[in-house]
């Protein structure tokens, strides 16, 4: 009888730590650092300061050490560049240079973001499908993050394409519509919020 116990007992906790799982599958990479994955160049002069230049992005969100928040950008020279902050001159940025320099990133220096090469970012002459579905692209990651992230936002969508990058979007739509709930989605704090494709992203959704 013991023994039957004992298995049911089993049972029960392992059923219980696949319910958990069941919860969240990405519970145990979620991170609060966060690396915002940059595939869209800004439009106007935007100024940071570059901590490092990899060869190959960073595999883990602690390879950053006492930073909370980067941009990565993947130029079209094959390095993957880090950067922090984001200022509106030269000079503000450069004033930040060696505070980073002293956290341990020798060699951080000025960039103006919009001057990288990342290939392929622009979409000029761009012409909706009225056939597709589109989206409201919220953010996008190197590491999952926690969905209370996205505050005043519902129904947050998660998505892991090829690319290694987790993304974050919001509703389901036809381009009309999406162009239309983009300026609301952008006065709630995501500034850098843009339509895409839904259709590209539903086979690489996190359920």
């Amino acid at each position: 009888m013991t023994k039957y116990i004992l298995s049911f007992l089993l049972i029960v906790c392992l059923s219980g730590i696949n319910a958990q799982t069941g919860k969240d599958k990405l519970g145990s990479l979620r991170t609060s650092k966060k690396i915002v994955s940059v595939n869209t160049l800004p439009a106007s002069d935007d100024w940071a300061v570059q901590i490092i230049a990899l060869k190959h992005p960073a595999r883990e969100p602690e390879f950053f050490k006492n930073i909370e928040q980067a941009r990565e950008f993947r130029c079209a020279d094959r390095f993957v560049r880090y950067t922090v902050g984001s200022y509106t001159n030269y000079q503000a940025a450069k004033n930040e240079v060696i505070y980073y320099k002293d956290l341990g990133y020798a060699q951080a220096f000025v960039v103006n973001t919009a001057k990288y090469n990342i290939g392929g970012a622009a979409r000029s002459g761009f012409v909706p499908d009225p056939n597709k579905r589109y989206t409201i692209q919220l953010s996008a990651f190197r590491f999952p993050v926690y969905l209370n992230y996205f505050k005043g936002i519902e129904n947050v969508k998660e998505f892991y394409l090829k690319d290694r990058v987790y993304r974050y979007t919001i509703g389901d739509y036809t381009y009309e519509d999406a162009m239309s709930e983009l300026n609301d989605i952008k006065a709630k704090g995501y500034p850098k919020a843009f339509v895409t494709e839904l259709d590209a992203y539903l086979p690489y959704q996190i359920e």
